[in-house]
Order: C-alpha cells, then sequence, then structure tokens
C-alpha cells in the first residue's frame, strides 16, 4: 500500500526536509508527500522548486496573519479542543511557542517580552487548530515528521496525528558519535527503549555489543562532547578582547556591509511577517551582548577547588526545546539551583558553569543571583564540562547532554524534565522540590548505576540509529547538491524503514 508523508519543515530545516521527501519518493510503498512550513523564505523555496511535488502545502505565518483578523473568539471550539487535545489544557501549546510568549528568536535572549496579547493567543490558536484539522482531513497523510517539536503549531500537530493513528516521527540526534534516531515519542527514542528492554530481559542480543563496550571506555579516557560548539574554547567569549575581534578591518567591513544590505531590505519590505528578524533589534541585541562581554564577568566565576565535593549543575541554553518542550515548569534556572544547593548534605557545594553557546548573553544581575546562594560556586565557563561531570559526586540537570555524559561515566543523575536516558537505573527523574532532597540522599547512597544496563543503552542507540553527519546537513550550503548527498540518501532510506514498519 502506497504511503503519504507529511513533514513539518521549519526554518532551515526546510532544505533538509525537502531533500528529504526528494528521496523518500524514490522508496518502494512511498507515493506521495505534503508539508506544512514555517518561515516565508522556506515557504517561497519549497513553491518555486520543481523537483518535488508537494499535494499540499501551507505555511505558518500566513495562518498566524489570517488568525489575528477574527472577529472573535469560538470559545466552544476551544473548549471542545481543550477536551481532545489538553495537556491537560491549552497552556502547554502556548507557552512552547518563544516568538509569541518571550518574542525570542526575532529577540536576543534575555528579552522575554509577548508579541501578541491574550486575545491574539486565543485567536492563534483557534485558527491553527482549525486550518490543521481541515488540512490532515484533505491530505489524509499515513505519517508525519519532524525534525523538533517547539512551537505552537508543531505540537497541535503531534497530537492531533497521534489522536487519528497516524504515526509520528521524530527525528534526533542520539549523542553517540553521528548517530541520528527516530521516535515516535519526542521525549525519548521509543524504538531505541524497545530494544533495550529486549536486550536487558535477554530475549535478543545486539551485534554493536563489543563496539557499545569500546565506545563507553574511549569517552570515560577521553571525553569529547559530540557537537564542537559545545566545546567550552568555540566561539570563546569569555574575554573582552574576543569582544572587540568584530572591530577588525575585513569582519567590520563585511558586518557593516550585511547591516546595511538587510537594513535596506527590511525598509522596502511590503508585508512583515511575525517571524520577522528586523535589523535594527538584530544591531541593537548584538550592542548590548558585546558591552556585557566587554563589562566582563570575572567578578563572578569561580576556581575549582581540589579536593572538594561537588554536585555538578550545567546551565542550559535558553531558550530552546530542551527546557519549554521537556521540563515546562522547571525553566526558572535560578530557582533551580537555589533548591538544588539547599538539597545537599551539608558540606557539598553546587558546581554551576554557564553553557559555551549562552557566554554574554545572560545579564550580570542572573549570575548575581546565582551567586547569592551560599554553597554555590560559578565555575569559569573556559573549564572542561565533562571532567567536570568525571569528578562530580552526583549530575543535577534539567536535561542536558552533561546528564548523559554522568551516565556515561557512571555517575548519579537527577533529572527535571524528560529525557531519554531517563530509562537508565542510574538516572532519577525529579517532579517536585519537596522530593529533591531525598532524592538526592538516596542517589549519593546508593547511585543505581548498572554496567551492563549502559551497555545494552548505548547498544540499542547503535543500532537503532543511522551513521549520518546531521549538523552538516543540516547547514549545507546548497540546496540542490543536497538531495543527491549519500549522507540524505541513507537518511530518507532509514526514515521510509520506520514508516513502513
Amino acid at each position: 500500500m502506497n504511503k503519504k508523508i507529511c513533514f513539518f519543515l521549519q526554518r532551515r530545516f526546510a532544505y533538509l526536509g525537502h531533500a528529504m521527501a526528494y528521496n523518500i519518493l524514490k522508496e518502494p510503498g512511498i507515493s506521495e508527500v505534503c508539508a506544512y512550513a514555517a518561515l516565508r523564505s522556506s515557504f517561497e523555496f519549497l513553491k518555486k522548486q520543481t523537483d518535488v511535488k508537494y499535494s499540499g502545502l501551507i505555511l505558518d505565518e500566513d495562518i498566524h496573519a489570517e488568525a489575528l483578523k477574527l472577529e472573535k473568539i469560538d470559545f466552544a471550539y476551544l473548549d471542545d479542543l481543550e477536551k481532545k487535545y489538553g495537556l491537560p489544557n491549552l497552556w502547554p501549546y502556548l507557552y512552547l511557542d518563544r516568538v509569541m510568549m518571550n518574542g525570542q528568536l526575532i529577540r536576543e535572549y534575555p528579552y522575554n517580552e509577548p508579541t501578541a496579547t491574550f486575545e491574539e493567543m486565543l485567536k492563534c490558536l483557534e485558527h491553527t487548530a482549525k486550518t490543521l484539522e481541515l488540512f490532515l482531513d484533505a491530505q489524509k497523510p499515513d505519517a508525519l515528521v519532524f525534525s523538533v517539536v517547539g512551537s505552537l503549531s508543531p505540537l497541535l500537530l503531534y497530537h492531533m496525528g497521534k489522536k487519528r493513528g497516524i504515526k509520528t516521527i521524530c527525528i534526533d540526534l542520539t549523542r553517540i558519535k553521528n548517530g541520528v534516531a527516530f521516535s515516535d515519542d519526542y521525549k525519548t527514542f521509543s524504538w531505541v527503549d524497545s530494544l533495550y528492554t529486549k536486550l536487558e530481559r535477554g530475549d535478543t542480543r545486539s551485534k554493536f555489543d563489543k563496539e557499545a563496550k569500546k565506545f563507553i571506555a574511549t569517552f570515560r579516557n577521553e571525553p569529547t562532547p559530540y557537537y564542537k560548539e559545545l566545546r567550552p574554547d568555540f566561539n570563546n567569549q569569555v574575554t573582552r578582547r574576543a569582544n572587540l575581534l568584530f572591530l577588525r578591518p575585513k569582519q567590520l567591513i563585511w558586518a557593516l556591509w550585511w547591516h546595511l544590505r538587510q537594513l535596506y531590505l527590511d525598509l522596502n519590505q511590503k508585508n512583515r511577517d511575525y517571524t520577522d528578524i528586523l535589523v535594527w533589534w538584530i544591531a541593537w541585541d548584538k550592542l548590548k551582548r558585546k558591552a556585557r562581554g566587554l563589562i566582563g564577568y570575572d567578578n563572578y566565576w569561580e576556581e575549582v577547588r581540589q579536593g572538594e565535593d561537588y554536585a555538578f549543575y550545567p546551565l542550559h541554553y535558553e531558550t530552546e526545546t530542551a527546557t519549554l518542550l521537556y521540563a515546562p515548569l522547571y525553566t526558572n534556572q535560578v530557582e533551580l539551583i537555589r533548591q538544588s544547593a539547599r538539597a545537599l548534605p551539608v558540606g557539598m557545594y553546587l558546581y554551576v558553569k554557564e553553557h559555551p553557546r549562552m557566554i554574554g548573553y545572560r545579564s550580570r544581575r542572573f549570575y548575581k543571583h546565582i551567586k547569592k546562594i551560599p554553597n554555590v560556586r560559578l565555575v569559569k565557563p573556559t573549564y572542561y564540562g565533562p571532567t567536570l561531570v568525571k569528578n562530580a559526586k552526583i549530575v543535577i540537570t534539567i536535561t542536558s547532554t552533561s546528564g548523559w555524559e554522568g551516565v556515561m561515566f557512571g555517575k548519579p543523575v537527577i533529572t527535571f524534565g524528560d529525557i531519554y536516558y531517563n530509562k537508565l537505573p542510574n538516572v532519577a527523574r525529579c517532579r517536585s522540590f519537596e522530593d529533591l532532597a531525598e532524592l538526592i540522599k538516596d542517589k549519593l547512597d546508593y547511585s543505581g548505576h548498572n554496567e551492563k544496563s549502559l551497555e545494552n543503552y548505548v547498544a540499542a542507540l547503535m543500532e537503532d540509529s543511522v551513521d549520518v553527519d546531521y549538523i552538516d546537513l543540516w547547514a549545507y550550503p546548497d540546496e540542490k547538491k543536497l538531495m543527491d548527498h549519500p549522507g540524505m540518501v541513507k537518511l530518507a532510506t532509514a526514515l521510509a524503514k520506520k514508516i513502513r514498519s
């Protein structure tokens, strides 16, 4: 039976997803594709190309604009929508949308102002839901494919698909070499979990058993982040000097040309979308970030003390799905650090380290609040994260990669959100601050680490994934050549296999 696939093609993923659609149509049993696009430039690209014929193509920005024209809100419809798709109510859909709720993506963190009124949010929720229902009724896809569920529309589309019995497939990195895995649940790697359960029961044996053991041993000897931008020395903006490098003649000329060109385009743009990033806000936010970097944070950073017992908390990149989707009730990191610090045994410090990609973005006030907590050390961001994890007594995190590194080192780990490695026995998911001190005490007394379970899980990740440099494909500069890229073909073949299964 021939199947139709619907892709959610947001922003840069539109080009990668389009190449995936092009290749998946060559697979047996896949005959049609349709798409929901987000970002007008991506939509225009999809409309103009001639390589793939989409049976249906709609744009998020058009739906948003149409929603704001509604004269009144249909509360009866929203009440019915909440009964069908509530989590348990409809607020999670709105709070996930960082453009509408926080004004971010179009402005840099720490900007935090909604771009819509309460009434406008409800209109967008109503009209998006109605449009999606009509789209699904007309297209009748057999599968929905997402690269990320990161705003109102994909979260609605995901749950509508689930309710209708449509296969939902989410794409994510395994953090094991260049592994890319598929899952029908955005909170975890569902098919990896199924294989892991079979391995734990002894129902089967993985052909990646030896490779998994080797990977774990190699990581422990030479821990390396799965993504180069997570290294503290990548794009380092810690020093004042680093914040002046843009004044080099070549860089300054290029920056001036780019901003002037963008200013011309923005001033001559006839119709604006709610997701448009305007150059004057880009320049203003950059200026403030550079000013923060030049003032510096040196008076807040501390050195690591040799021989000191500590728990490790890595600050998250903000704002992203790692917090908004997987841990929506634990997005206040200052409060989370405060509660974690007071839950530790007396005499143990909480080491907090900034995310490598957030240096310069946070205000000094943010760090000042953290420094007020008695048993917290805000360590220099130049310290290597995996080393801090390796020497920690316990890792406390929302859903970060540092938690996975803690698992790899056999450390006890406390998480505050839905993340794939919660499955491992040395990980405890905290659902209330009232339980935190007891959870930490229990994990420090007995970590629960089981080496065989870790080997089974790594083997399952390796077996149920495809080895493709997804990050490289995401940033690939030539959209035409991307369609025939060997990695793209490999990824599409693996996706088709999951759809047919």
